[in-house]
């Protein structure tokens, strides 16, 4: 009977940290930052990391992620270019693997390495970025639409 007890407590603690991380996952909020060249979108994302490297690191798939199922808020609204949430986990596979650290999701956001971005000491274990990104939605869109993920405009 002692033994039921531990198993479950340890599938309780499996599912709790589980659960924690997905939520963490996508912890991050995007505006409107301006009017970018023709095809992008200029964004300033605010994003969360355990050191300010990863913070960056993952405001470029926020950028991305608030893009396309999100969308922009701000003076330059913007709808979500996948039309719709559902779209994340009808192609769950397909974003897994670009959202991943060899995913293709980098080469659609421009990061002017050189240019002022804000950080702040959440608590001990985190930091809060915010920059402002170019995020290529054209070719965004050309791609995905190209591996049937989201449909052409004309559909």
């Amino acid at each position: 009977m002692n033994s039921i007890y531990r198993l479950l407590l340890c599938v309780v603690v499996i599912l709790l940290f589980a659960t924690k991380a997905q939520a963490q996952e996508w912890h991050y909020e995007i505006s409107c930052a301006g009017v970018g060249v023709q095809g992008t979108y200029m964004v300033e994302v605010t994003s969360y990391g355990k050191t300010v490297d990863a913070a960056l690191e993952q405001m470029k798939k926020d950028a991305i992620h608030g893009v396309l199922f999100k969308g922009i808020s701000g003076k330059c609204t913007q709808k979500p270019l996948a039309g719709k949430a559902e779209a994340e986990t009808e192609h769950k596979a397909f974003f897994d693997k670009f959202f991943s650290a060899s995913g293709d999701y980098a080469k659609y956001v421009v990061d002017e390495q050189n240019v002022n971005f804000m950080v702040t000491k959440v608590n001990k274990k985190e930091y809060k970025v915010t920059k402002v990104v170019s995020v290529k939605k054209d070719m965004l869109r050309r791609d995905l639409e190209k591996a049937g993920v989201i449909k052409a405009l004309g559909f």
